[in-house]
């Protein structure tokens, strides 16, 4: 067995043998993409919606049964007024309303009619997806139920399309951003941490006054880390694609080697960050503080960087998650291929190249 091997099998070793540690690494990633995709969903479900209609027409009843029968809706009442809208929507009984005017079918069959959609705004999330899901409702339903028909549908102005995730779901979204944190934490945070603890422990010295270059000894530390972190994206990608529905367009191999990049790279910055560290908490604060963190708030996961202000937008191009996360969600929902990546891919790979060059170069051959 060669020394690289030994060095390998000992970083090993030392992995294994901190069981809770490596349950933390292993379960972690499961718990996160159940959390995001489940219960942090932004998706509309269960919505209380009411009809306003000032007389009997058939045509709304028809339209509030087939609102009634989707996912996303349910008609609770039917109202004749506006006072009796507002009184729901102070009582917290509805979310939202359809307002038609009188004479709602004959106004639409001869020049045209016009309905409202009234949503509560209280929640300035939501409000703006369940109207325009209600709004899609109604086109849906009026296209249907004129088919073939022209002159009808020239009183509805209201075209909604949705491209790549039409059901407007938010694992679509989350699952990109969750993939660059878990990949982060796991490699960043562990490999400083566990390095930083070797100096701690004064295991470093031993391994300092060995034969080993320092190269290698780099790429030792640096391999099981790898292969604890590629064996998680894996067990990601399947939950993803099985339990939470994500698609994986762009097909399996270029979003393996898009991630194996960010893993390298993810690394690249633990090393970086054991090499001028002394104690664990230290490595940990900086690993939280200066990546996790921005990674969750300057990446796209879960603000858009388009309303950041100019300053935190010039930040954000240094965050190497914000590149992985825009890459990967084009490549897994748009179904892109690598010539609409490949701009995220240089700059990944040129920031590896960086601190991999940072950290050979403060890696301290003494103590």
């Amino acid at each position: 067995m060669t020394q690289f091997e030994a060095f390998v099998r000992k970083e090993f070793f030392h992995i294994f043998r901190d069981t809770r540690t490596l349950l933390i690494i292993v379960g972690m990633p499961i718990v996160l993409i159940t959390l995001f995709g489940f219960a942090l969903s932004l998706e509309i479900r269960n919505v209380n919606v009411a009809i306003m209609a000032k007389q009997n027409d058939p045509m709304i009843n028809r339209l509030a049964d087939r609102i009634n029968r989707s996912d996303c809706f349910e008609v609770t009442d039917v109202v004749s007024s506006e006072a009796a809208v507002d009184s729901l929507m102070r009582r917290d009984v509805v979310d939202a309303v359809l307002m038609f005017d009188s004479g709602f079918s004959s106004q639409l069959l001869r020049d045209g009619a016009k309905l409202s959609v009234v949503s509560d705004a209280s929640n300035p999330l939501l409000a703006p997806s369940e109207a325009m899901y209600l709004i899609q409702a109604v086109n849906n339903f009026f296209a249907d139920e004129f088919e073939g028909m022209a002159q009808p549908q020239a009183g509805l102005t209201t075209n909604v399309r949705m491209l790549y995730n039409p059901q407007l779901k938010s694992s679509y979204n989350f699952v990109p951003g969750v993939m660059g944190l878990i990949l982060m934490i796991i490699c960043a945070l562990m490999t400083s941490v566990t390095i930083v603890r070797e100096k701690e422990s004064g295991t470093m010295e031993v391994l300092l006054v060995s034969p080993v270059r320092k190269l290698t000894m780099l790429v030792a530390k640096m391999i099981p880390y790898f292969v604890i972190a590629t064996a998680v994206l894996i067990i990601v990608l399947i939950l993803a694609y099985t339990v939470l529905k994500v698609p994986l367009s762009g097909g399996l191999g270029l979003i393996l080697g898009i991630s194996l990049l960010y893993i390298i790279l993810s690394l690249a910055l633990g090393l970086l960050v054991s090499t001028f560290t002394k104690t664990q908490l230290s490595a940990t604060l900086i690993c939280g503080m200066v990546f996790i963190v921005p990674s969750m708030f300057l990446s796209d996961l879960v603000f858009p960087i388009e309303n950041f202000p100019v300053v935190f937008k010039w930040m954000a191009q240094i965050i190497p998650a914000k590149w992985y996360i825009g890459a990967i969600r084009k490549v897994m929902i748009e179904g892109v291929s690598i010539m609409y990546v490949w701009k995220d891919i240089v700059i990944m790979a040129a920031m590896t190249v960086i601190l991999i060059g940072l950290s050979f170069r403060n890696y301290k051959e003494r103590l």
